[in-house]
């Protein structure tokens, strides 16, 4: 499958079933992942309020993880080191570890997992590994699945909008600041990814209204300020649209609001992804770089090996 097939895949990805059966009292929700496998506990826990939830991006778990915690180990390829720490961990604490993986250690490690289909990038397989989530905690409907899949197909065949924008950033080497706010705080993260791992680029983001505390004076006075492309999410709630309108207003930026065609949460947020992702990839091509290559992070694992 090429990348282009991998980015039209996601659509496909939305119609997984497959949930765990979590048949046990819990407190507390601890994710751990890392990269592509580590967005989808972010995207989670912004959504979620059934119960408190904490995302591991790191080694070593809470102190509280005991036998009332429901421990999610997140690893496509079922060998991330930091993963497999914290699972071996949160089993020695007596948490009900349950796991998302392709394969790998991560699957012999764990009784009471999800298999998801191998072959391609991790971050490419977001679907597969929020959708056994949103299962789980039965979140999303099968009418708004439709929808989704009608959005995220839209998509698929006609992103023109994502190819002029990649030429404008390439053709004035622009550095991408992405701003985001809640539920799409970690969506704004996984742009920022995407264009480091497919366009292998920098981009950095931040969110409203926390942005306002710090990056507000920088957005006025900062130097090379015609080096900067800002993207907007346009929010959910009027008052950080308010934020937004007056922000841009008195520091002179100029902000590329992105709208969704639907305001329902999960089109919303899927929507926000997908463009990110043929964003992207365009800008690869563009650049005549393989957006597939993430030679230099595997040349690292080598050598911590």
């Amino acid at each position: 499958m090429n990348f282009l097939d991998e980015l039209k895949n996601l659509k496909e990805q939305i119609k997984i079933k497959n949930r765990f059966d979590i048949n046990f009292d819990f407190d507390n929700i601890v994710i751990s992942g890392m990269g592509g496998s580590g967005v989808v506990g972010n995207i989670f826990q912004e959504y979620y309020r059934g119960k408190p939830v904490i995302t591991v991006g790191d080694y070593g778990i809470p102190d509280f993880v005991n036998e009332k915690t429901l421990f999610i180990g997140i690893s496509y390829s079922g060998n991330t080191e930091e993963t497999l720490d914290n699972t071996e961990e949160a089993k020695n604490k007596g948490a009900h570890v349950v796991g998302i993986t392709s394969g790998g250690k991560l699957e012999t490690m764990v009784d009471n997992k999800i298999i998801i289909p191998s072959g391609i990038q991790p971050r490419s397989a977001l679907g597969s590994m929020l959708m056994p989530l949103y299962n789980t905690f039965n979140l999303v409907s099968d009418e708004q699945l439709d929808g989704i899949y009608q959005t995220l197909d839209s998509v698929d065949q006609n992103h023109d909008e994502m190819k002029n924008d990649a030429f404008k950033i390439y053709e004035n080497s622009y550095i991408p600041i992405i701003f985001g706010s809640r539920p799409y705080k970690s969506v704004a993260y996984r742009w920022k990814t995407q264009f480091n791992e497919n366009a292998k680029t920098f981009a950095f983001y931040n969110s409203f209204p926390e942005l306002n505390h710090n990056d507000t004076m920088p957005l006025k006075s900062a130097y090379r300020r015609d080096e900067y492309l800002y993207y907007v999410f346009e929010s959910d709630n009027p008052r950080v649209n308010q934020r937004i309108r007056i922000t841009q207003e008195i520091t002179g930026s100029q902000f590329n609001l992105i709208k969704s065609p639907s305001d329902q949460y999960f089109n919303k947020l899927f929507y926000l992804i997908h463009y990110a992702d043929y964003l992207t990839y365009q800008l690869a091509l563009i650049r005549n770089v393989d957006p597939t290559d993430v030679s230099t992070i595997e040349e690292l694992k080598q050598k911590l090996a």
